[in-house]
């Protein structure tokens, strides 16, 4: 069965150059850019107000956001190779590490926020105290390839990792080791996400194919094929039954995952989507905010009776 999702607001230029990630709260959406400046937005007002800013937080701009799923906590990472973790309730920083011995790329949080996971050129993914940022909790190490995502499952169990060298690897915080070395894709890995419960897995990139993964098992249980370019960016909906997907080709695709068929495509532009994310439902009503090359911020509702 199909479903309708309707445009229910766009902020047009809400960056003044590519908008490279989002992140959602119950009560926010964080933009991040080129620009230096972290952008926040009311995630329930359906005109989605810009409620606040975070100004010259990286000065060469900003390549990832993240925020923990209590909501209370973000870190951004910038081209300048710092990390900033902000206090989302006082709105304010919290902390920065601005000269770090090892480089950042991608980065997650654990539920709570006390935990910022970041992945480097060589592979290694760190786990560092959100309120005493120089201190490392964790290192994992993998085959020394690229770690272009990262994500960390909604209990804080585990954390994964996608690789330019296609790898996928899935780590236990509670023991530190390595659980799954995952095969399947063997391009470059470009989004990663758990599911709400943390049951599954999916992984995407350059070869323009969703694998969905058990991540207990590490067994490949679906894929899913229907964009044009490379995929950029996973959600999943609050209730898990829904995988959203952004991709180069400008095409925001969510996915049934009890059907394992798209259910929805919308055409946001000819340009690149490089971020999409589920919002706080409003009441039943689901909906999802996607952008990317046209420096826009769009808002999707489900239509009624969709």
């Amino acid at each position: 069965m199909s479903k309708q999702y309707l445009t229910s607001h766009v902020v047009e230029q809400a960056h003044s150059s590519d908008v490279y990630g989002l992140a959602v709260t119950q009560r926010h959406v964080l933009s991040i850019s080129g620009e230096s400046t972290v952008k926040i937005w009311d995630a329930k007002d359906p005109e989605h107000p810009k409620v606040h800013e975070f100004e010259a937080a990286h000065h060469l701009g900003i390549h990832h956001v993240a925020a923990s799923k209590s909501g209370t906590t973000a870190a951004t990472a910038g081209f300048e190779g710092g990390l900033k973790i902000w206090d989302m309730e006082e709105l304010k920083q919290i902390v920065a590490l601005d000269h770090p011995s090892d480089d950042i790329w991608a980065i997650s949080l654990s539920p709570n926020g006390d935990l910022c996971f970041s992945t480097t050129h060589d592979g290694r993914i760190i786990a560092r105290d959100t309120r005493e940022i120089k201190k490392k909790v964790r290192e994992y190490t993998t085959k020394g390839s690229f770690g272009l995502c990262v994500d960390t499952s909604a209990d804080g169990r585990f954390t994964a990792s996608g690789h330019e060298n296609g790898g996928i690897y899935v780590f236990s915080n509670e023991s530190g080791r390595m659980i799954h070395s995952l095969s399947g894709l063997v391009k470059p890995i470009r989004a990663i996400a758990f599911s709400p419960a943390g049951r599954l897995l999916a992984a995407a990139g350059e070869s323009n194919v969703i694998a969905l993964y058990d991540a207990v098992s590490g067994e490949q249980v679906a894929s899913f094929t229907g964009h044009r370019s490379w995929i950029f960016s996973l959600s999943w909906s609050e209730t898990g039954q829904y995988l959203l997907s952004g991709s180069f080709d400008g095409r925001a695709k969510v996915w049934s995952i009890d059907q394992q068929t798209c259910v929805a495509t919308h055409s946001e532009s000819d340009q690149g989507l490089y971020a999409v994310r589920w919002l706080p439902k409003i009441g039943i009503n689901e909906g999802f905010v996607t952008a990317g090359a046209n420096h826009n911020i769009a808002f999707y509702r489900e239509a009624m009776g969709g």
